[in-house]
């Protein structure tokens, strides 16, 4: 079976939900780990943190 080619992250040119996520990952230390081995080396339990505080984020945005 052939590996997926893994495509390099630009973070400059980015969409603003996916910005989000990459700056809680930054936020909580796991940037190094995403740019380096993409999101599927993130444990079920980082995901969920980061997916949290995205959730969070937009709701403190809705209600401003």
């Amino acid at each position: 079976m052939a590996k997926k080619k893994e495509k390099k992250i630009d973070l400059n040119n980015l969409e603003p939900s996916e910005m989000a996520k990459y700056e809680i990952a930054a936020e909580l230390g796991l940037l190094d780990k995403v740019l380096e081995y993409g999101w599927k080396s993130l444990t079920s339990k980082e995901t969920g943190r980061i997916g949290g505080m995205v959730t969070k984020k937009k709701r403190e945005r809705k209600d401003a």
